[in-house]
């Protein structure tokens, strides 16, 4: 009987919807889509976490040569609590993560 079988997909639909696991190809092009913005997106966060360890080692020789010590606890202990609150707990090991590659672990 014809129109009892499953339904036939072009192999762009086929690859596009295996590509992002959508089961249609209108939810795999929104899925397409926000991930090429994702991409975009993770390209500025890498760039502006460079930027902010290019800026914390400015931060870290002024310090040094003024006779202080390369870290500063205190001011640390006021970032993780600003990514805590803005992002909560998973904020602290983002915090983390983003003090141990500007200054190296202690």
């Amino acid at each position: 009987m014809p129109g009892r079988g499953p339904p036939t997909r072009s192999p762009d639909m086929t690859a596009s919807t295996e590509q992002t696991g959508a089961r249609t190809a209108e939810a795999a092009g929104t899925i397409s889509d926000a991930r090429e913005r994702i991409d975009a997106l993770d390209d500025r966060i890498i760039g502006l976490v460079q930027e902010r360890m290019a800026v914390s080692c400015v931060i870290q020789e002024a310090r040094i040569a003024s006779g202080g010590r390369r870290v500063n606890l205190s001011r640390e202990m006021e970032i993780l609590g600003r990514y805590r609150e803005e992002l909560g707990k998973p904020g602290t090991t983002l915090a983390m993560t983003l003090l141990e590659l500007c200054r190296g672990r202690i």
